[in-house]
């Protein structure tokens, strides 16, 4: 578990040995500005298979399943089974997903709870019963619970347009608007209330800039701060980046590839279809009728319409809440992952229009009656061309990878990576990916064996692909195309496992654990963040008591992030310590042990001359402690 996984398992930590659901902390400090859903889970996890990494991280992997089979489903009752498998396999096999699934943020769990919001409004029509329709709102309730205002917000800003473009909105009673509104009001407002309740404002706090004692309390911090202001990049503390427009656009390529290279296809058949956009949306449409009297003969034709509809509004709704994810994060503060939740639907759509390309549908999206459609939906050459694009990007990978090889063969392998990074600082590291970036020469050396894996699955797998797809073998290339991405994301877990060192600060804590007394305290130079797993792992061990931090309280230079906010209640444990304090107790009493990360070690080393004794290094951290191990 890296550094920042470490500050949200805290939080799980905290709710799992306290119970309190309502005001969870962070190293003794309230921490209220994230909703509680992801971590009452994961506190919940801990109960049943303890504090450790797999529990943190077993939530994320039960949503990405649940991803899956939902694509699958959906996808395979619009298009066929073929296309079920492709959306399926695109969800379980591409880049983004793998990459941001890796740590503790909500954001799987945010998409599996709109999609099945989005998948209920769509069906819920074909029911006599409700069900579904408060499956809605409870979604919709518990996505609000899971990641904020973002949830109804995006749901909203795909269904209702997609109503008044079906004319559903005229059905607006079978919605229960009044009692699923109430079952919504019911799931998430309790702990907006309860939490408000617990955590009010607290002395006379003046603007959107914090003072100690000084500070609004949970409805204007998470409502405001969190959510209005951070739209507007105004949000206190000013602790996030935002994406440059080109490079949030380019990124999704990377965030769905190998899938995004049929999104050219995609693209075109929306364009060669644009004139039968609107055919078969509407319940009564004219076009319908006529299509369903050219279809007679079919032995089913009832089913075979109401599929042709469904397909027709899903199509619809799955682009309409895709292009308001994307467009609304475009103009708002963002980070590479935000738009995780548009990533699905976009994979049920790439995956009906390579289903459909695959078995020569007509551009209605109707099976041909022989081998050839008379007016095909788009050129298999499409998709021939997209294999053709993902060869040369695997040779081009194997090739650099092999490079990286060849020019360290004769370095000896590094166990610690972080000592053979750049540290290149890109985003000043508040983009979640900015430490790919710190990648050298020198660093394949302890990246050997997922690189040579990653370097044959390149090579071969895109080849092969291409091979079967100009042989007509199309099941058989779009498989291949899955197959090359898993053993890259295989090699690329190795990869991660390898990062270790440099992300997270466990193998400290062992050391305090295997060395120290749990009379010990534990002393951060800097942000808590930046050792938050050695505060996790020792916890236990110190029987909950916090870390001291060199920090000021209540920075008002935004220091202490996320802590600041909650540092500002008088009622904030004391567990700041001036440089002063600091050079004061270190030395008396019970051991103290010192962390510093390389940008903190000179202040240390130099507040501390002569005082300090080295117990660890790891990549660019350092532990001391202030007398000399037994």
């Amino acid at each position: 578990m890296d550094d920042v996984d470490a500050s949200h398992a805290q939080a799980a930590q905290h709710i799992s040995e306290s119970g309190n659901l309502i005001t969870s902390q962070i190293n003794g400090i309230r921490y209220i500005e994230k909703p509680p859903l992801p971590y009452w889970i994961i506190a919940g996890t801990y109960r049943i298979f303890g504090q450790n990494s797999f529990a943190t991280h077993l939530p994320n992997s039960l949503a990405m399943l649940g991803l899956a089979w939902l694509a699958w489903a959906w996808a395979r009752r619009a298009w066929g089974p073929r296309a079920g498998l492709y959306a399926g396999l695109g969800v379980l096999t591409s880049v983004g997903p793998f990459l941001f699934t890796r740590f503790i943020i909500p954001e799987a769990e945010l998409a599996l709870f709109l999609l099945i919001a989005l998948y209920c409004l769509l069906t819920g029509f074909e029911s006599i019963h409700s069900t579904r329709f408060y499956c809605m709102w409870a979604c919709v309730a518990l996505a609000l619970l899971t990641k904020g205002l973002i949830a109804p917000v995006f749901f909203c800003g795909a269904a209702i347009p997609y109503l008044l473009l079906t004319g559903q909105w005229r059905r607006w009673r079978d919605l229960k608007p009044v009692t699923g509104f109430l079952l919504f009001f019911a799931i998430a407002a309790p702990w907006h209330i309860l939490c408000g309740l617990a955590n009010p404002d607290q002395g006379h706090p003046i603007g959107n800039h914090p003072t100690l004692g000084n500070v609004h309390g949970f409805w204007y911090f998470y409502f405001i701060n969190e959510h209005v202001l951070r739209f507007f990049g105004q949000r206190y503390p000013h602790d996030y980046n935002k994406m440059p427009f080109a490079w949030y656009w380019l990124a999704h390529l990377v965030w769905l590839f190998p899938w995004s290279l049929f999104l050219p296809a995609l693209i075109a058949v929306a364009w060669k279809t644009r004139h039968h956009w609107l055919q078969h949306l509407h319940h009564d449409a004219g076009a319908t009728v006529d299509f369903y009297l050219d279809h007679a003969a079919r032995e089913d034709v009832a089913s075979f319409v109401a599929r042709l509809k469904f397909r027709v509004r899903t199509v619809w709704l799955l682009s309409i809440f895709s292009a308001f994810g994307l467009l609304f994060f475009c103009i708002s503060t963002n980070q590479e992952y935000y738009t995780f939740p548009v990533w699905p639907p976009l994979f049920i759509l790439i995956a009906g229009v390579m289903a459909g390309i695959e078995e020569k549908r007509g551009l209605d999206g109707t099976p041909s009656e022989g081998t050839n459609s008379p007016h095909p939906l788009l050129s298999t050459s499409w998709l021939t061309a997209g294999q053709a694009v993902f060869s040369v990007i695997g040779v081009l990978v194997a090739a650099a990878l092999a490079w990286g090889l060849w020019d360290s063969r004769n370095l000896p392998y590094v166990a610690d990576i972080g000592t053979v990074l750049a540290h290149r600082g890109v985003g000043d590291y508040t983009l979640s990916m900015s430490h790919l970036f710190d990648l050298t020469g020198a660093s394949f050396a302890a990246l050997r064996l997922p690189a040579a894996l990653a370097a044959v699955a390149f090579f071969i797998g895109p080849i092969v692909g291409w091979v079967l797809r100009l042989k007509g073998k199309q099941i058989a290339a779009t498989v291949s195309l899955a197959l090359t991405a898993a053993v890259f994301l295989i090699a690329a877990h190795i990869a991660f496992a390898r990062f270790d060192p440099m992300l997270g600060s466990k193998q400290l804590a062992d050391t305090i654990i295997r060395d120290g007394s749990p009379a010990d305290s534990v002393i951060i130079y800097g942000e808590q963040s930046d050792a938050s797993s050695i505060v996790f792992y020792t916890h236990k061990f110190f029987a909950g008591k916090p870390a001291y931090l060199i920090l000021p309280r209540c920075g008002q230079h935004g220091e202490g992030t996320p802590l600041l906010w909650g540092s500002c209640y008088p009622d904030a444990p004391n567990i700041f310590l001036s440089d002063d304090q600091l050079s004061k107790v270190w030395g008396t009493g019970e051991r103290k042990w010192l962390f510093a990360q390389d940008i903190n070690q000179q202040k240390a080393e130099s507040l501390l001359a002569g005082r300090l004794y080295p117990v660890q290094s790891l990549a660019d951290k350092e532990l001391w402690t202030d007398r000399p191990l037994k």
